[in-house]
């Protein structure tokens, strides 16, 4: 199993950041083979003090190895999310990629 976790930071200038990058990752990343679990949301607030609410949008995807998460990085998909959501979007991301 190889998991890749996404971080996002939204562009404080617009105001739809967050759900322009939400409905441009159902639209380009969800259909993408390979992806065996998807799970993208915002940021989801916490009393505990440990706990990031820095960030505005997070992605959870759930590959079977790291090679077909390889693959989903070089996907037309994959690149068209980038393009149209990615940078229009978001001011910082963070990933964390874990086997």
């Amino acid at each position: 199993m190889f998991s890749h976790v996404v971080i996002f930071w939204t562009k404080p200038e617009n105001p739809n950041a967050t759900a322009e990058l939400l409905a441009g990752a159902d639209k380009y990343l969800r259909p993408i083979p390979g992806v065996l679990s998807y799970h993208v949301g915002r940021m989801a607030p916490s009393h505990r003090p440990v706990v990031d609410q820095s960030y505005q949008v997070a992605l959870n995807l759930v590959f079977a190895d790291k090679a077909s998460q390889d693959a989903y990085q070089v996907h037309p998909l994959h690149l068209e999310f980038v393009e149209k959501a990615f940078k229009p979007n978001c001011a910082k991301v963070v990933i964390y990629d874990f086997e």
